[in-house]
Protein backbone atom coordinates (compact mmCIF):
# COMPACT_ATOMS: atom_id res chain seq x y z
CA UNK A 1 0.00 0.00 0.00
CA UNK A 2 2.89 2.20 1.02
CA UNK A 3 4.63 2.08 -2.04
CA UNK A 4 1.27 2.46 -4.36
CA UNK A 5 1.38 5.97 -2.14
CA UNK A 6 4.95 6.79 -2.91
CA UNK A 7 4.58 5.58 -6.78
CA UNK A 8 1.49 8.43 -6.46
CA UNK A 9 3.73 10.90 -5.23
CA UNK A 10 6.75 10.49 -6.86
CA UNK A 11 6.48 12.47 -9.86
CA UNK A 12 5.57 16.03 -8.44
CA UNK A 13 8.10 14.89 -5.43
CA UNK A 14 11.20 14.60 -7.80
CA UNK A 15 9.89 17.87 -9.54
CA UNK A 16 9.69 19.14 -6.01
CA UNK A 17 13.39 18.42 -5.15
CA UNK A 18 14.87 19.33 -9.00
CA UNK A 19 13.15 22.54 -9.09
CA UNK A 20 14.48 23.66 -5.20
CA UNK A 21 18.42 22.29 -6.34
CA UNK A 22 17.71 24.35 -9.28
CA UNK A 23 16.72 27.26 -7.24
CA UNK A 24 19.76 27.49 -5.13
CA UNK A 25 22.06 27.53 -8.46
CA UNK A 26 20.09 30.30 -10.03
CA UNK A 27 20.30 32.50 -6.12
CA UNK A 28 23.81 31.09 -6.50
CA UNK A 29 24.02 33.00 -9.71
CA UNK A 30 21.98 36.55 -8.10
CA UNK A 31 24.88 36.64 -5.27
CA UNK A 32 27.77 36.18 -7.21
CA UNK A 33 26.89 38.90 -10.06
CA UNK A 34 29.45 40.72 -9.09
CA UNK A 35 31.97 38.45 -8.85
CA UNK A 36 35.14 38.34 -11.26
CA UNK A 37 35.07 35.47 -13.90
CA UNK A 38 31.91 33.73 -12.16
CA UNK A 39 29.79 31.71 -15.21
CA UNK A 40 26.71 31.97 -14.53
CA UNK A 41 25.12 28.00 -14.50
CA UNK A 42 21.88 26.19 -14.70
CA UNK A 43 19.93 22.67 -15.37
CA UNK A 44 18.60 21.35 -18.20
CA UNK A 45 15.35 20.64 -16.20
CA UNK A 46 12.93 18.93 -18.72
CA UNK A 47 16.40 16.16 -19.35
CA UNK A 48 16.53 16.31 -15.59
CA UNK A 49 13.19 15.08 -14.71
CA UNK A 50 13.33 12.86 -17.46
CA UNK A 51 16.50 11.65 -15.98
CA UNK A 52 15.19 11.45 -12.50
CA UNK A 53 12.17 9.47 -13.64
CA UNK A 54 14.18 7.16 -15.65
CA UNK A 55 16.09 6.40 -12.57
CA UNK A 56 13.57 3.99 -10.74
CA UNK A 57 15.93 1.44 -8.92
CA UNK A 58 17.92 4.91 -7.69
CA UNK A 59 17.07 6.12 -4.17
CA UNK A 60 19.81 9.14 -4.19
CA UNK A 61 23.24 9.53 -4.16
CA UNK A 62 25.41 6.23 -3.09
CA UNK A 63 26.45 5.61 -0.12
CA UNK A 64 30.22 6.42 0.81
CA UNK A 65 32.54 4.55 3.58
CA UNK A 66 35.50 7.57 3.54
CA UNK A 67 34.76 11.39 3.22
CA UNK A 68 37.44 11.43 -0.09
CA UNK A 69 34.55 8.78 -1.77
CA UNK A 70 32.99 10.33 -4.69
CA UNK A 71 32.09 13.81 -3.41
CA UNK A 72 30.21 13.04 -0.42
CA UNK A 73 27.01 13.34 -3.15
CA UNK A 74 27.11 17.13 -2.58
CA UNK A 75 27.01 19.35 -5.79
CA UNK A 76 30.19 20.11 -7.66
CA UNK A 77 30.82 22.09 -10.50
CA UNK A 78 29.75 19.89 -12.91
CA UNK A 79 26.58 17.44 -11.28
CA UNK A 80 24.10 17.99 -8.51
CA UNK A 81 23.82 15.84 -6.19
CA UNK A 82 21.59 13.64 -8.08
CA UNK A 83 23.54 13.38 -11.24
CA UNK A 84 22.00 16.29 -12.92
CA UNK A 85 24.87 17.81 -14.76
CA UNK A 86 25.37 21.45 -14.12
CA UNK A 87 25.50 23.43 -17.60
CA UNK A 88 27.53 27.21 -17.91
CA UNK A 89 24.35 29.61 -19.45
CA UNK A 90 26.01 31.22 -22.64
CA UNK A 91 27.35 34.94 -22.34
CA UNK A 92 24.43 37.48 -23.12
CA UNK A 93 26.46 40.55 -22.87
CA UNK A 94 30.04 40.02 -21.79
CA UNK A 95 31.14 41.58 -19.44
CA UNK A 96 34.90 43.58 -18.80
CA UNK A 97 35.23 41.13 -15.60
CA UNK A 98 34.33 37.82 -17.33
CA UNK A 99 31.09 37.41 -15.18
CA UNK A 100 28.32 36.11 -17.34
CA UNK A 101 25.77 36.83 -15.14
CA UNK A 102 22.87 38.85 -16.59
CA UNK A 103 20.64 39.98 -13.52
CA UNK A 104 17.35 40.09 -16.04
CA UNK A 105 18.05 36.34 -17.33
CA UNK A 106 18.65 35.45 -13.66
CA UNK A 107 15.95 37.55 -11.88
CA UNK A 108 13.14 36.23 -14.72
CA UNK A 109 14.45 32.56 -14.24
CA UNK A 110 14.73 32.49 -10.38
CA UNK A 111 10.99 34.25 -10.70
CA UNK A 112 9.25 31.29 -13.39
CA UNK A 113 11.08 28.42 -11.09
CA UNK A 114 9.22 30.06 -7.91
CA UNK A 115 6.24 30.21 -9.65
CA UNK A 116 6.55 26.72 -10.58
CA UNK A 117 7.73 25.21 -7.44
CA UNK A 118 4.55 26.69 -5.84
CA UNK A 119 2.47 24.91 -8.76
CA UNK A 120 4.11 21.75 -7.77
CA UNK A 121 3.04 21.98 -4.21
CA UNK A 122 -0.87 22.56 -5.30
CA UNK A 123 -0.30 19.69 -7.33
CA UNK A 124 1.02 17.38 -4.81
CA UNK A 125 -1.42 19.10 -1.74
CA UNK A 126 -4.02 18.30 -4.34
CA UNK A 127 -3.39 14.57 -4.62
CA UNK A 128 -3.00 14.51 -0.71
CA UNK A 129 -6.44 15.68 -0.39
CA UNK A 130 -7.68 13.13 -2.97
CA UNK A 131 -6.17 10.43 -1.05
CA UNK A 132 -7.53 11.15 1.70
CA UNK A 133 -10.57 11.66 0.57
CA UNK A 134 -10.43 8.31 -1.08
CA UNK A 135 -9.00 6.48 2.52
CA UNK A 136 -12.25 8.65 4.51
CA UNK A 137 -14.65 7.98 1.94
CA UNK A 138 -16.41 11.18 1.01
Amino acid sequence: MIGKVDQYLSFNEKALSLRAQRQELLASNIANADTPNYKARDIDFTAALQGALAAKGASGPMATTARNHIGQGKPTGDMLSNGTPVMYRGVVQGAVDGNTVDMDVERNQFADNALRYEAGITMINSQIKGLLAAIQGQ
